[in-house]
């Protein structure tokens, strides 16, 4: 399957996040990324995370390199943000957010965690489970504390989705470990030299990541 650049993501993202991503989407696609989330948090004052990844899904700390060289510019022009605040730019991590249908597609049999941003029948907003089936625009959770003579299984409309997360299980941990066997991260000087800050490297996600403050 091709890897399509502009796929519609199925997140939540409010006003100025929506900016955001208007604005930085265009360039990571120029540098052959595709855009995973914007978020805006208080962390630190105020930072902005924006998660990319490359036609295999990673993004690597010269990647994140890349993309924060070219953003700053852009972002300084558009000034999205009315004050001083944290660029931070990330991989997706093992414990990935799932925005796009090829994401559950890659990961069926993997648990996650699906908020939808109205609950369904049932009064339901929340599901955690495997990831059984998935359509251009649904997925298909596969409840393990279902009730007896019920069916475990839940078709949800992508376009409902708030937001979606994988969980981290061993299961997760081993896919990701032999992908990193296949594909080593590059130990070369320039990576060595990129200057990062204190959480560079997130305990639980091992995603790389490049922080930079912008005024």
């Amino acid at each position: 399957m091709a890897f399509d650049l502009t796929e519609k993501r199925y997140v939540r993202e409010t006003g100025l996040e929506a900016r955001i991503s208007r604005i930085v989407e265009p360039v990571a696609n120029d540098l052959g990324y595709a855009l995973v989330r914007v978020k805006v948090t208080q962390d630190n004052g105020c930072t902005l995370q924006i998660m990319a990844e490359d036609a295999n899904g990673r993004f690597a700390i010269n990647d994140c390199e890349r993309l924060s060289k070219d953003l700053s510019p852009v972002l300084d022009v558009e000034d999205p943000i009315d004050r001083e605040y944290h660029l931070e730019v990330s991989s997706p991590g093992i414990d990935r957010p799932l925005v796009r249908a090829r994401d559950y597609r890659t990961y069926i049999g993997h648990e996650a965690k699906i908020e939808l941003a109205d609950a369904v029948a049932g009064g339901r907003k929340r599901f955690r489970g495997d990831i059984v089936a998935v359509t251009d625009d649904t997925v298909t959770i596969r409840l393990p504390d279902a009730p007896k003579d019920t069916d475990p299984d839940h078709v949800l409309p992508l376009g409902a989705v708030a937001e979606a997360k994988l969980v981290m299980t061993d299961k997760l941990l081993n896919l990701a470990q032999l992908d990193q066997q296949e594909h080593p991260i590059d130990e070369g000087d320039d990576v060595e030299t990129i200057e990062l800050d204190s959480d560079a490297l997130d305990d639980t996600a091992g995603n790389p990541k490049l922080s930079e403050e912008i005024d």
